[in-house]
């Protein structure tokens, strides 16, 4: 059976999700790419993926690399995540003027995200025209508040800890996610909040 491409992406396109723009630093310099297709894998040991065009350069200096980070976005940072959505020469050149500093791996981490993960390749594996990437998880942060922790020389992991909360536990001053949906760039309301996921410690089939 033939699945047509434009119906392809229409329907996986009802599917929301955030934004993120994947770093790495390879022998020419600076890359980074806008990628949607991002998500966690495992908790032990903590495991995330992306999935990136065969095309890109992007993927080139991270199998160079070995090394990647996961910028999340902003709904501020828009503007980038156009950017590095485009074969410009503000991307490839330029690196489209994003401010950045560099984190424990070498990648660059972009300033003023909701928060970042920086990982080690571990895996990677074909899928049709993009490759799946796995990445062990070496250290992570959000909305700024890193605090790294020592732990055994096997795993290597910095632990960071989440954003400062304020009395009613929710993040201090927190900014809003960048979404796309529909092929788009969307911005979210705050009319509706209500907790999805039990705590960690309980018997759950949801990551």
């Amino acid at each position: 059976m033939s699945i047509d491409k434009e119906l392809f992406r229409y329907v996986l396109g009802q599917f929301a999700t955030g934004v993120t723009v994947v770093t790495t630093r390879g022998s020419a310099g600076l890359v980074g790419l806008t990628v949607n297709a991002f998500c966690s894998v495992s908790l032990d040991p903590p495991l995330v993926l992306v999935c990136i065009d065969l095309k890109s350069r992007t993927l080139q200096a991270i199998r160079e690399s070995r090394v990647f980070a996961i910028n999340i976005l902003s709904e501020e940072q828009e503007e980038l995540a156009r950017c590095f959505a485009l074969p410009s020469e503000e991307r490839y050149r330029y690196f489209c003027h994003a401010p950045y500093h560099q984190g424990v791996t070498g990648a660059p981490l972009l300033e003023g995200t909701l928060g970042f993960v920086e990982t080690r390749l571990v895996a990677d594996y074909p899928g049709g025209d993009h490759a799946i990437l796995v990445g062990e998880v070496i250290a992570l942060g959000a909305d700024d508040q890193r605090q790294s922790s020592s732990t055994s020389a096997a795993s290597e992991h910095a632990i960071a800890t989440m954003a400062l909360q304020d009395g009613n536990g929710q993040p201090a001053h927190a900014k809003r996610p960048l979404a796309y949906y529909r092929g788009r760039y969307r911005h979210l309301a705050t009319d509706y909040e209500q907790p999805s996921l039990p705590p960690l410690s309980a018997p759950s089939d949801v990551l």
